[in-house]
């Protein structure tokens, strides 16, 4: 019978991130926007609310020192360490302290909004953590969607499986007559990745030509069971193909929305904290 620390062990390695070490960053972006409310509700003596006042400025600090340590999830990626801060930990944090980011962000603001770079800064903020909200999803769902629809394979091994099919239908059909080893040599040449990106996204790929010439060679019934089976092998590997495609498309996708996005943020958010300083 296994240890109850064995047993805790896998059951924290099984854990999602968003789940890590209990919610323990949930936990505490929740403590820390309690605070924050408390101490902002208490100490704003002004008539109208603003992040002018002292409390404004240390919100407005930690707001823009948290951004750019959420900004460094990209970076540490890179860096697979077990431990307290394991990936998974950094990303735990990472979302729970991007949703506090939320309420400190609008604290500082004094719910003061208008044309100008800070309140675009603001606004950016809010399109970054929304888009990053999306990415949670994506992760946590498209992952193991792309491990169902390619099996036991990698995605390097769907495609020599591909080929080989491709080999073996180009033998098999040498004993064809012209019109059939026609439609062969057209299907083979049916190229699972020529769709571009928004296509991919859409999951709008063509019909192409080894479902036509499955479909013909099926109509005509002409004697030639090895080559009918290896089309229907061939476009059934076709539709996993695309199907990995289009779930990879959205990954990318997302990121094409949220890494400039970011950029944007940083670039407005150095605006709003010279312009704060330069008119202190």
């Amino acid at each position: 019978m296994a240890s109850r620390g064995a047993l805790k062990s896998g059951i924290g390695e099984n854990e999602g991130f968003l789940r890590h070490k209990r919610l323990r960053w949930a936990k505490i972006a929740v403590i820390v926007v309690v605070v924050a409310i408390v101490i902002y509700a208490i100490d704003n003596p002004q008539p109208v609310p603003s992040g002018g006042t002292a409390y404004g400025y240390i919100l407005g600090t930690i707001g823009a020192l948290l951004i750019l340590w959420l900004t460094a999830l990209g970076i540490r990626k890179r860096a697979m360490t077990p431990g307290a801060w394991s990936l998974k930990a950094w990303t735990s944090a990472h979302v729970y302290l991007g949703l506090a980011l939320i309420v400190i962000a609008t604290l500082h603001t004094g719910f003061q909004f208008g044309w100008n770079v800070h309140t675009l800064a603001y606004a950016l903020m809010l399109l970054v953590i929304v888009s990053g909200f999306v990415g949670v999803v994506l992760y946590a769902t498209l992952p193991r969607l792309l491990s169902d629809n390619r099996g036991e394979r990698t995605e390097t091994q769907m495609v020599v499986e591909l080929r080989t099919l491709d080999s073996q239908l180009h033998d098999a059909a040498q004993s064809l007559d012209g019109h059939h080893a026609a439609l062969v040599r057209a299907a083979l040449a049916d190229d699972p990745f020529a769709a571009g990106f928004w296509q991919r996204l859409a999951g709008r790929f063509p019909r192409g030509a080894t479902r036509d010439a499955l479909d013909v060679f099926r109509r005509d019934r002409i004697d030639a069971e090895p080559v009918i089976g290896l089309l229907d092998r061939r476009a059934a590997m076709l539709v996993r193909m695309r199907r990995h495609m289009r779930l990879k498309a959205a990954l990318e996708g997302w990121l094409y929305v949220h890494v400039p996005t970011t950029f944007a943020l940083i670039a407005a958010l150095t605006a709003h904290i010279v312009a704060v300083f330069f008119y202190w």
